[in-house]
């Protein structure tokens, strides 16, 4: 048989609040659809969805905007407040333009506001934050779908990135567990003979794109099965192996 990867959404899921089961309630979800998981799946969380559970939802209301928060907000559509959130989320503004922030965050991304967006959360005010370490996330979901189907998985949380110089954005791996992120192929060599010196694959990152394909931003589908890609396995898996150093950074 030729190379096949499946991809599978999981509908009817709940909406998340703090403390929920999240590993339970999509392991009930992918049976009661007929794809049960399995022994060697992927399974793709949505950011969105781990930090309802880990309790990363603020409201607006919980700071008051500082001078500069209003400064940067002025002429935009944000709320300050957001702003502020944003401010006190980030570890480094790398620039900053007409209400556009683009920082560090303290796990080491490199995103829109520090991640932080309202879209999929109920309520006016309220905001998602990212998950405090999301590998830790990530392993604890794969743990417990041990623990209870007695299968090893490996896990992803996911979330919406843009990228330089590229119009629209991508989902990445912001979190995982179970397997190796990044794909090396340097020392081998390709079907001409050449070595390759330099070529890694961030796997994680095609397989939360793949995940976004099934699910999408209004569907209401946060979690993805991806069945039948032969992922490395790696049990000190982390998302900072994808993390570039400032010392190979041309651009920091």
């Amino acid at each position: 048989m030729p190379p096949e990867v499946r991809v599978i959404g999981v509908e009817a899921m709940p909406e998340f609040k703090e403390g929920d089961d999240l590993a339970g309630l999509m392991i009930d979800a992918a049976q009661a659809q007929g794809t049960p998981i399995e022994a060697g799946d992927v399974l793709v969380v949505t950011q969105k969805i781990v930090s309802k559970v880990e309790g990363k939802v603020v409201n607006i209301s919980d700071v008051e905007a500082s001078p500069l928060a209003i400064a940067i907000t002025e002429g935009h559509r944000r709320d300050p407040r957001h702003t502020e959130w944003i401010l006190r989320e980030s570890k480094r503004i790398v620039r900053m333009d007409h209400g556009v922030i683009i920082s560090e965050t303290k796990h080491g991304f490199y995103c829109a506001n520090a991640g932080i967006d309202a879209s999929n959360i109920p309520g006016k005010d309220t905001l998602a934050l990212l998950p405090d370490d999301s590998d830790a996330s990530a392993r604890g979901i794969r743990q417990a779908v041990k623990d209870r189907l007695g299968v090893d998985v490996a896990v992803i949380v996911s979330d919406t990135f843009g990228r330089p110089w590229r119009n629209g954005a991508t989902d990445v791996a912001i979190g995982v567990a179970g397997m190796d992120p990044l794909h090396s192929y340097v020392g081998q060599t390709d079907s001409f003979g050449h070595e390759l010196f330099t070529t890694e694959i961030a796997v994680a990152d095609e397989l939360a794109a793949a995940g976004e394909l099934v699910g999408g931003k209004v569907a209401g589908v946060p979690v993805s099965i991806i069945r039948g890609y032969p992922y490395i396995p790696m049990e000190d898996a982390s998302i900072q192996r994808l993390l570039r150093g400032s010392d190979k950074d041309l651009f920091r």
